[in-house]
């Protein structure tokens, strides 16, 4: 039996003597967690043991270290209204309760406990309200309650063989509807997810907690126009929420309102100053207009509330000209000592020591914090590099000289979109920032409209069809490509506010997509943001990033990763000579100016010296170059990653012959946007 398997089964032992023996259930407890200190559910069980040994302060301290590491916990927030209400706490208790039925609507205890601290509170109509949560819920049979446990443990084919029974006999059930999305999106099923949310709210439009689901599965696909009016809804009901007010000022950052979004944060903190997680947040967004001295303040005033706030000492990693003091590597060093072994602070306090310690030469040290990292943080995440391979090869498949042929005048006459594709790291930031600058070109961001266009296709016509693309392209007609691309450019008008005649899409992992690009845009200009493999891999590898990027926490995959890559840009290189144009980032900071006038003209843009003052440009920067582009080029960061090469051997062997071969230059462009593509 594994260690893990010996926990969980000792975990069971202890929790069936919580009612009858609390004492002798803290003691199984402890002893599980002097084996697995990190063991979430062993620490849930030691507080509820203290607070039936009539403890509550102490069960409040367990708990109020555990939900800084899971904050979405709705059953860690249901002890801990518990714990605050045992010792008196009555207001807190309140808060804590309703984090936790907002969390899970499902949660009958939850109900229960929130309708009698209203109810001594003196708010009858609400408490008769939450009462009657508790009521419904409590008939519930036993096959929802089995499967939230499931559920707890990810043991998601369980759970799901659970709800879909239970859905057969209850069709509309929007508990178990919500639950079945929550399985989907651990899956990384975003379509799934969001039918199940959807048809959830249909039959239940007030379910908060599925609406605040939605709002934030929009959210991780850039979906910001469709995010607004959910949040709005939450708002209307609960204004003062920190986690309603977050994803409002995220939505607006991503439509190009950042300044609104600082002005609400800024409001948010106030009202919550003791939530460490708006002033990160707060952070993030000064940052991104420029306020770099302002974000600073504000990512220490996190660390005062909470002193092992791992994201808020990342967050200061990642502001580039930033360095750390001794006494901040100490900080960091005694709350590593006092982390969760597999908490998300230790995975952000890893990272940021990393970078501490490259800051003073200390390399050796420093790699060995980003490994224990990337280590840490590959753990929780989804990435199959065999899957990555076999999407793209069946790409090639498809996208033959033969197939463009066939289709040779089709597609839109806009030469609109400026598309950037590459690797994460590789100078795409500073390329948009350039392009930016130029009198006719309007920055974005990373756009996420060409891969959710591929993924409507992707999407067979009966729920659970396989994948049908890159393949389902080949069955559209000129129409329906024409189509395509008219609905990209309405879609992302939104992002166009200034209206000029050209604009930057830099969703780098539309490399995958250049054939369906070609496709609907012709006229379009496609660059490849190149940067040397070993540079460019290093430089992934010691970025802890937001979300997404999963092939960049193990040297070996992502090795295999950028290999793909650069196979697949040779692929469209052979089939489409001289389509794409390549900017390898290392003679960018060489040659600026010599760069950038082949670039504009490639673009089919006139020269303009401005672009070389790219730093001047006040537009916001939401990637985390934000700092690095608002500077002169410098060449620095070129070969910091032989500072590195004793440990990289993985990443080396893996890239091959692509180290020696760097730098590799397509054929030569086509020329200007308007003599290309017919």
């Amino acid at each position: 039996m594994t260690p893990d398997a010996s926990a969980d089964l000792e975990l069971v032992r202890a929790a069936q003597l919580l009612e009858s023996d609390p004492a002798a259930a803290a003691r199984r407890a402890a002893g599980i967690l002097a084996g697995s200190p990190g063991h979430p559910e062993a620490h849930l069980l030691l507080a509820a043991a203290h607070r039936k040994l009539g403890d509550p302060a102490a069960a409040a301290t367990v708990l109020e270290t555990l939900t800084r590491t899971r904050p979405d916990s709705a059953l860690l927030q249901l002890e801990l209204g518990r714990a605050y209400a045992a010792g008196g706490r009555s207001g807190e208790a309140l808060a804590a309760l309703r984090r936790a039925v907002a969390l899970d609507a499902g949660i009958a205890d939850g109900w229960r406990d929130l309708a009698a601290q209203l109810f001594a509170a003196g708010e009858t109509a609400e408490g008769d309200a939450a009462y009657a949560h508790y009521e419904r819920l409590a008939r519930d049979p036993p096959a929802l309650a089995d499967a939230r446990v499931a559920l707890a443990a990810n043991r998601l084919e369980a759970a799901e063989a659970m709800l879909l029974r239970w859905l057969e006999q209850v069709p509309h059930d929007v508990v178990a509807l919500r639950m079945l999305a929550n399985i989907a999106s651990r899956r990384d099923d975003e379509a799934e997810a969001e039918r199940r949310l959807t048809e959830c709210l249909e039959h239940a439009p007030g379910y908060a907690g599925a609406r605040y689901d939605l709002a934030q599965l929009l959210d991780v696909q850039h979906r910001s126009s469709e995010v607004l009016p959910l949040v709005e809804r939450l708002l209307a009901v609960d204004p003062r929420n920190i986690d309603y007010l977050s994803l409002k000022a995220q939505a607006l950052r991503l439509l190009g309102s950042s300044h609104q979004a600082v002005a609400l944060m800024e409001q948010a903190v106030a009202d919550h100053p003791g939530e460490d997680r708006g002033w990160v947040r707060y952070g993030h967004l000064l940052r991104e207009v420029g306020e770099q001295a302002r974000a600073i303040e504000v990512y220490r005033r996190a660390l005062q509330v909470r002193p092992g706030s791992g994201p808020a000492y990342s967050s200061l990693a990642n502001l580039k000209t930033f360095r750390f003091s001794a006494s901040d590597r100490a900080a960091m060093q005694e709350q590593l000592s006092r982390s969760a072994p597999r908490s998300a602070d230790r995975i952000h306090l890893e990272f940021a020591l990393g970078k501490a310690l490259e800051d003073e030469g200390q390399f050796e040290a420093s790699f060995q914090h980003y490994s224990r990292g990337n280590e840490l943080h590959r753990a929780t995440i989804r990435h199959d590099p065999d899957a990555v391979t076999a999407q793209l090869e069946r790409t090639k498949s498809v996208y033959t000289p033969v197939f463009f042929a066939e289709r040779s005048e089709w597609g839109s006459e806009r030469s609109d979109p400026i598309f950037i594709v590459g690797m994460p790291r590789s100078g795409s930031t500073l390329l948009e920032q350039i392009l930016a600058t130029h009198s006719q070109a309007e920055g974005t961001r990373e756009l996420t409209d060409i891969p959710t266009l591929a993924l409507q296709l992707r999407s067979g016509p009966n729920v659970g069809e396989p994948a049908q693309y890159p393949q389902a392209v080949a069955a559209l007609g000129r129409r329906e490509i024409e189509g395509l691309a008219a609905r990209y450019l309405s879609r992302t008008q939104i992002y166009r506010p200034a209206g000029k005649p050209r604009f930057v899409d830099k969703m780098l992992g539309n490399f995958s997509h250049i054939g369906f690009i070609q496709l609907m845009f012709p006229r379009a200009a496609i660059i490849d943001a190149r940067r040397h493999p070993l540079g460019c891999g290093f430089s992934c590898y010691k970025q802890l990033f937001g979300r997404g990027i999963n092939f960049s926490y193990d040297l070996e995959e992502l090795g295999r990763y950028y290999r793909d890559y650069v196979g697949h840009m040779e692929h469209f290189d052979a089939v489409l000579p001289g389509r794409v144009y390549r900017v390898h980032y290392e003679r960018l900071v060489d040659d600026p100016e010599g760069e950038l006038r082949g670039l504009l003209d490639y673009c089919g843009l006139p020269f303009e010296e401005r672009c070389l003052r790219f730093y001047e440009n006040p537009r916001i920067v939401q990637t985390i170059s934000s700092e690095q582009v608002r500077q002169p080029l410098y060449s620095e960061s070129i070969d910091q990653w032989r500072n590195y090469e004793p440990w990289l051997a993985r990443l080396k062997e893996t890239l091959g012959d692509l180290v020696q071969r760097y730098p590799v230059a397509p054929p030569a462009a086509r020329g200007s946007t308007s003599d290309r593509g017919r």
